[in-house]
């Protein structure tokens, strides 16, 4: 009896054992791909204030309440994180770093916003989720961060 009650479970686990292991072969390419959306986002919103700065400076004086910095310098710093820090990410150059960074400006960005609608919140959550992800567990073997520093993870 103990057989019969053994065989289906050691099936199942093996079974288990081999798609968690299909799982794992595709992780270089999830994380990879995070990267390069998120690199999209941040790099996008950071040409858009790149693009028409006085705007930008007016948004950052009128709108966005960023604590401890004057406007300007908070535009600056906010556009310069969101242009450096994608390229960074999507390479995997100092990848950790830069999840940590974009981490910092998304979650200045929802804080600075004194009303923010419930669909954009979300979006934030999700992009924060991801760059914790990155920042906690790595970029990925798929990055200059392992070409340069192979035993470094």
């Amino acid at each position: 009896m103990n057989t019969l009650t053994t065989s289906p479970l050691k099936k199942v686990l093996g079974l288990w054992s081999r798609f968690s292991a299909a799982l794992d072969t595709l992780q270089p390419a999830a994380a990879l791909a995070a990267r390069i959306y998120l690199a999209q986002v941040f790099f996008l919103s950071g040409l858009t204030k790149l693009r028409d700065w006085e705007t930008t400076v007016a948004l950052f004086t009128d709108e966005y309440q960023v604590p401890l910095l004057p406007p300007a310098a908070a535009a600056f710093m906010g556009t310069a994180g969101e242009l450096v820090l994608p390229v960074m990410l999507v390479l995997g150059l100092g990848g950790r770093f830069a999840a940590l960074g974009l981490f910092v400006v998304n979650a200045v960005a929802v804080i600075s916003l004194s009303e923010i609608a419930p669909a954009a919140l979300q979006q934030h959550v999700f992009w924060g989720s991801l760059l914790a992800g990155l920042a906690i567990y790595g970029v990925g073997p798929w990055s200059l961060d392992r070409w340069l520093a192979p035993k470094t993870r």
